[in-house]
């Protein structure tokens, strides 16, 4: 019980905890993860693609939430200052593709691949490039890739309370016609908004604005289907337990003169009341390990409302 509690406060004591920034102060921006669109459980580090990176990285120390949801946040190379507006795009690198860095990036793309950042323990997502194909006689097939990243960041005072980003700001670059070595120039923008939000209510809006599709499908015909078993079960279960009671309490309301031949011929259901009712053996072996049991189903649902998405995983 001692660890539910602890696991309880730390929970409330971290959503207390919000960053607060000075003006200029450095807000730091973590790389996380890239991956297909259409399947969001498959994830690799954003560093394993040909991107701009520092020459040394490092890694974020991540809480059990962020580790059960399969982040890999490092440190990047964007210098982004509170309340400070980045306009015209600045250079974030300059990088030399080979062959196989333009088939990696090229493949990523075609697999829509997208990007994860976070920012203020907000995470902001894009797409690493655009498909653009059509036509069938002939088929049209281009592989762009965007090289400039826009922030667009909400704050209530010295607080974040929201940022997305946009990759649409600059023409992406054609990779098709691409040629090793290839040269390409990597930029990013910021632009800060004042809000009226509370960062109270900031859980609610990142949560609300989701990246990926939402789909929601109920198969009824299978949910029917299990309603009309459950209950055809349970109607047969209390028909029998009707009919077996039912003789046998007429049996046992019987007249005292058959009392004797009743005790002799018991087979009813008050055979075993005696066994229901009696204590197992090492008792307090059994409630003892109950108990614990009951502890580790407990501890596995902590560990699961942050998967599940009820619990925020930054806060765990």
């Amino acid at each position: 019980m001692a660890v539910h509690r602890t696991l309880v406060v730390l929970a409330i004591l971290s959503s207390c905890l919000a960053e607060k920034y000075k003006d200029g102060a450095k807000v730091e921006v973590y790389v996380n993860k890239v991956g297909p669109y259409f399947n969001p459980h498959e994830t690799y580090h954003y560093y394993q693609l040909p991107v701009c990176r520092p020459q040394k990285i490092e890694h974020k120390s991540l809480s059990l939430g962020e580790v059960l949801d399969g982040d890999r946040m490092a440190k990047s190379l964007y210098d982004i200052r509170f309340k400070k507006n980045i306009s015209p795009a600045q250079e974030l690198c300059k990088t030399t593709l080979s062959e196989a860095d333009l088939a990696q990036l090229k493949e990523a793309i075609e697999d829509l691949y997208y990007f994860e950042f976070v920012l203020d323990n907000i995470p902001v997502r894009g797409f690493l490039g655009h498909l653009e194909e059509g036509g069938f006689l002939p088929h049209n097939h281009k592989v762009q890739l965007w090289t400039n990243i826009h922030f667009n960041i909400q704050y209530n005072g010295d607080q974040i309370i929201y940022a997305n980003i946009s990759t649409k700001e600059h023409e992406p670059v054609n990779l098709d016609d691409a040629v090793a070595p290839f040269e390409i120039r990597f930029t990013y923008s910021v632009k800060w908004h004042p809000t009226k939000l509370k960062y109270s209510d900031r859980d609610k809006l990142v949560k609300g604005t989701s990246f990926f599709p939402k789909t929601l499908e109920i198969h009824w015909l299978s949910i029917i289907n299990s309603l009309v078993l459950v209950f055809l079960l349970l109607g047969f279960v209390v028909i029998i337990l009707t009919r077996v009671l039912k003789n046998d309490f007429a049996r046992y309301n019987t007249d005292d003169e058959d009392g004797e031949e009743l005790d002799n011929d018991d087979n009813g259901w008050k055979i075993i009341h005696t066994d229901v009712f009696r204590f197992p053996p090492c008792k307090s072996l059994f409630c003892a390990i109950l108990g614990e049991l009951t502890d580790c189903n407990d501890l596995q649902l902590f560990i699961a409302l942050p998967v599940a998405g009820r619990l925020d995983r930054k806060m765990t």
